[in-house]
């Protein structure tokens, strides 16, 4: 019997395209990690394992459940393996493939690979040791063939585990609501009158941050919710944009978040301190508070702090918001835990 050669035995990893709205951007290339079907069905079933966490008790998926856009609908979370209080609202984690300028509410992570590291290994989150993790995994036949056959590689190793994980979550794409299909004239959308007054409104007073179609500029601002941002202890976390940075420009300025789903992904803000939309309004509209590092952005009041909203446009910015939620994505059953 001939043997079969090494080349032979190597499985092939199977290619994956997006499938990106057509109302969309087009994301960025990430030629460093192709999308393939077994690497995005491996970083699924990552995703959904609590052997991630040191104690094996709980998963990303703790904190990031589907059912509110991957959000956890708390404002500072302690179920990480510390039962400390949380410092940071966990982000909604959704079209991830654009977030290519940051990641964490201060942008202290280039990528979605190497975002990963920061939770596993963070001691109030999962306190994981990566050694630790691997041998589990190594000791698990039905990984060590997953891994091999996304990474063509016979060993495990952190760098596929992260690999995996940004793949998954890079197709979590929310695209598929009322004003998506509205937007692309899609045969029986519409939006009501009130809706359609919500969006202009959105157009003319937030797109300076919740630009385009994704609803996010990806970027940075200080959008007036503090004022002194003198406090630097646990190395800055108070400061904003500036423990990254060092600019001061930057000071009290967080990563926008998207509008997308925004109706299912409270409470706001990078420490969750507005329970709900309405809060958020009231804020713009009267009470953002002046700072030297202020954005532009937040004076559209005749120069002063503030973006001028009657509770009328506030209601119908709501209506508009509640159109921009994708119901299918939520139940999604490729985006579900598979175990």
């Amino acid at each position: 019997m001939q043997a079969c050669s090494k080349t032979e035995m190597s499985p092939v990893p199977q290619p994956v395209e997006l499938e990106v709205p057509a109302n969309f951007p087009v994301p960025p290339s990430m030629p460093d990690n192709p999308l393939t079907r077994e690497g995005i069905e491996l970083g699924r079933r990552l995703f959904y394992d609590k052997r991630l966490s040191g104690n094996n008790t709980i998963s990303c998926a703790s904190c990031h459940s589907q059912s509110l856009s991957f959000s956890d609908g708390v404002a500072l979370s302690q179920i990480g393996v510390s039962g400390s209080i949380l410092h940071r609202h966990a982000p909604a984690l959704l079209n991830m493939a654009w977030a290519n300028n940051g990641l964490f509410w201060e942008g202290g992570s280039t990528n979605l690979e190497s975002q990963a590291f920061a939770p596993l290994a963070n001691r109030d989150e999962m306190n994981q040791e990566l050694y630790e993790l691997v041998n589990e995994l190594k000791a698990v036949p039905d990984y060590v063939n997953r891994f091999r056959e996304a990474f063509n590689d016979p060993e495990i190793k952190t760098g596929s585990i992260v690999k995996a994980l940004a793949q998954f979550q890079r197709t979590l794409i929310a695209g598929q609501s009322r004003y998506d299909k509205f937007r692309r004239q899609e045969p029986g959308a519409t939006l009501t009158v009130q809706e359609r007054e919500g969006l202009q409104l959105v157009q003319s007073k937030c797109m300076g941050c919740h630009q385009g179609e994704l609803f996010t500029d990806n970027r940075y601002h200080n959008n007036g919710i503090d004022q002194d941002f003198s406090d630097a202890s646990l190395e800055g976390l108070f400061q904003g944009r500036f423990r990254i940075s060092y600019d001061p420009a930057d000071l009290g300025s967080f990563k926008t978040p998207t509008l997308r789903n925004v109706m299912l992904t409270a409470p706001y803000m990078h420490d969750g301190r507005f329970a709900t939309i309405n809060t958020v309004l009231d804020h713009y509209s009267s009470g953002v508070l002046s700072s030297p590092s202020l954005d532009p952005l937040m004076k559209q009041n005749g120069g002063m702090p503030g973006i001028p909203l009657s509770n009328s446009e506030k209601q119908s910015i709501i209506a508009f918001l509640k159109a921009l939620t994708d119901e299918s994505f939520i139940s999604n059953p490729r985006f579900s835990n598979p175990h």
